[in-house]
């Protein structure tokens, strides 16, 4: 709580993470104010000099008692600062090569807070800028959480207006790269203000958590804003924003960095004839800004330690390791630990994430998994986990350009995500927006006593599950279909929606219990109507229950089918 406030009050100084070198009249300067909230963070030495009030504690008091000397001049004036991190925080892999702060990876952007009446920024573009328009870097102006410009880069200068005002605000401002690293980078050179502040620009605050991603493009969040699958690549579409991993950071309130390119694999990059495609893996880049010449510079990983480190690869090397899976397997794993072991050489202490699945290709699952097994076993190293992301369903959630992940599909994996890093760190997850029956089983029972009997098949496919009553026995409850192991907590606030297709007028009541069947938390009847037909419910917990157990009691009837189509239970509050 005590550091909440520290962070709290911090932000609210704006200038407790400036580096630059203006002497007040007091003496200090504002290196000593971020030096300051250094050490009340934890992040620096704590020194005498810092007791301002005299009580021989250095606490936010003396914060207090610093910031006072950083007060209005009384006076606006016009000030100009360059893009670099004595003015702005630098989130991603950004490159400055003296004249402008390159924005280069996938969500690469650039933070801070502006106290002024007005406030404009110089946007500057690269060569890229006179690719087709299709290919152009995509780039937006976040102001207060709000997009307030969203745009193809087209020229290799221009400025830009944040706001302008007749009297002065404080505002956070966020110019963050939409589109992919192989596409270009967005330049960012200075920043201009009217203000009466004797620092208007400083950097936006550090989080205490860290996450690094590394895909392709599912993570890029390529065609995410694509009208249909048959919609080709463009960067108007691309918006990393509504990706997972953009998606999976803010939940966790999260600074990130992307490492991400369309088509990349690890042994191989998108193969159109199954020939292995070496010109577009993603370990060759792993230690660079950025994939083009001008950003092809080593990455300093000491700059900013990654908490964690997610990996979603395989679904490009699919397509040359399918075509040969037996013999080239094996390749993969091979690829996938040497990989590993560079993570974890650059990332020393890092818990390390591996999934993929959201675009299919499960059959490459297994290999992730072998592949840390092998990993484990020549290392010693148990800080690598994994987790198999579902297939998208394009048929209720949509789908974005060339069959890539929607909108609906990223959010629904960051929240996935996020649950997986919580547990990973030892962190409760709230669970909001996962789908606590996603890894349930499914299972028929029968009472025997009155000979009921009917055959099932469960689809991994599309996660129906079909019952055909043979013998109905003597009431609904002689046969039910179980979904077992949901883990509801206390208070909590789930959505149960289910599509289920069985005979007109057919009643199947619709329970969610205890697995010893002594409490009911929900009941209700669903009656079928030949056809495939939703339902949905609200469901507040008064209990905890570890073993919750979704029931379909769909017994009474000879010779009766009914399948379950999608269920879901979301936790929702």
């Amino acid at each position: 709580m005590i550091k909440k406030l520290i962070l709290s009050l911090i932000a609210v100084t704006t200038v407790s993470a400036v580096v630059c070198t203006a002497v007040y009249a007091s003496g200090y300067v504002t290196t000593n104010l971020k030096d300051l909230g250094d050490a009340l963070l934890g992040r620096g030495e704590v020194t005498a000099e810092m007791d301002l009030t005299g009580d021989k504690v250095v606490d936010v008091f003396d914060l207090v008692a610093m910031r006072k000397q950083f007060t209005s001049t009384g006076e606006f004036k016009e000030s100009t600062v360059p893009a670099t991190e004595d003015y702005v925080k630098y989130t991603g892999r950004n490159y400055n090569n003296g004249k402008s702060t390159w924005l280069v990876q996938s969500g690469s952007a650039v933070e801070f807070t502006v106290n002024a009446k007005s406030a404009e920024v110089t946007i500057t573009g690269d060569h890229s800028v006179n690719n087709d328009e299709k290919y152009r870097p995509r780039y937006a102006i976040v102001v207060d959480g709000e997009v307030v410009l969203d745009e193809v880069l087209n020229e290799r200068s221009k400025t830009v207006k944040i706001f302008d005002e007749k009297v002065s605000r404080t505002a956070e401002v966020k110019i963050i790269h939409l589109s992919e690293a192989n596409n270009g980078a967005v330049g960012v050179s200075e920043i201009k203000t009217v203000s009466d502040s004797p620092v208007p620009v400083t950097p936006a605050p550090e989080k205490d958590l860290s996450i690094e991603f590394i895909g392709d493009s599912i993570t890029c969040a390529y065609g995410v804003e694509g009208k249909s699958a048959y919609e080709n690549f463009s960067t108007t579409t691309e918006n990393f924003m509504k990706s997972y991993a953009y998606l999976t950071a803010q939940k966790l309130n999260a600074d990130y960095s992307a490492v991400s390119y369309s088509g990349h694999g690890i042994i191989s990059g998108y193969s159109n004839d199954g020939e292995i495609n070496t010109d577009s893996l993603v370990p060759p880049y792993y230690k660079i800004y950025g994939s083009l010449n001008d950003y092809a510079k080593p990455w300093d990983f000491t700059k900013k330690k990654n908490d964690v480190v997610v990996i979603n690869l395989g679904t490009n090397d699919y397509s040359y390791v399918s075509k040969d899976f037996d013999n080239r397997s094996q390749e993969y794993v091979d690829g996938y630990v040497e990989f590993l072991e560079t993570i974890r050489e650059c990332n020393p202490d890092a818990y390390i994430i591996c999934t993929m699945g959201i675009m299919g290709g499960a059959e490459m699952y297994p290999l992730i998994e072998q592949a840390i097994k092998d990993f484990t076993a020549k290392t010693g190293d148990k800080k690598v986990t994994s987790y198999e992301s579902p297939i998208q369903n394009f048929n209720d959630d949509g789908i974005g350009s060339d069959w890539h992940p929607s909108e609906i599909t990223q959010q629904k994996n960051a929240y996935i995500l996020a649950d997986k890093i919580c547990n990973a760190l030892g962190i409760e997850s709230d669970q909001i927006g996962l789908d606590v029956a996603s890894d349930a089983e499914y299972n028929v029972v029968f009472d025997k006593s009155t000979n009921a009997n009917a055959a099932t098949y469960f689809s991994d496919y599309d996660k129906s599950y079909w019952i055909n009553v043979v013998n109905g026995g003597t009431g609904s409850d002689s046969i039910e279909a179980v979904v077992s192991g949901i883990d509801l907590k206390k208070g909590g606030k789930y959505k149960l929606t289910f599509q289920l297709s069985t005979t007109d007028g057919k009643e199947v009541p619709v329970i969610i219990r205890n697995s010893d069947k002594t409490e009911n938390y929900f009941s209700d009847t669903f009656t079928g109507d030949g056809n495939k037909k939703s339902f949905e419910a609200e469901i507040t917990m008064d209990t905890a229950c570890k073993n919750a157990e979704f029931v379909l009691q769909v017994g009474g009837n000879d010779s009766c089918n009914a399948t379950l189509y999608n269920l879901r239970l979301e936790k929702i509050g």
